[in-house]
């Protein structure tokens, strides 16, 4: 599911607000901070998160990293921080309303 510009804008104000939930540390992405990532995405569809400086990765590498492996689309990357967002497959959460164009 490709973002639309619209929707993309829509995400990253939304970001905007939030603080990180997630760090990459110096042990860049290991399969805990995966499956961590994977089980906030089911609970918060929208996920920002920190590259700390100790990481071999840079942000932009660790969004794309970690969007590949758990199937999430990267909103934005600025500085240290990356946004990524994951349709929730949950019920008993409010879901993230996109725009249509």
């Amino acid at each position: 599911m490709a973002l639309t510009k619209k929707q993309t804008k829509q995400l990253r104000a939304l970001a905007n607000q939030l603080k990180p939930l997630l760090f990459i540390g110096k042990n860049d992405l290991t399969d805990a901070a995966v499956k961590q990532a994977s089980e906030t995405m089911d609970s918060h569809e929208l996920l920002k998160i920190a590259v700390q400086d100790g990481s071999g990765l840079t942000a932009k590498e660790a969004a794309e990293s970690l969007a590949g492996q758990i199937g999430a689309e990267v909103v934005q990357v600025i500085g240290n921080r990356f946004v990524l967002f994951r349709r929730s497959k949950r019920d008993d959460i409010e879901h993230i309303q996109l725009v249509r164009e």
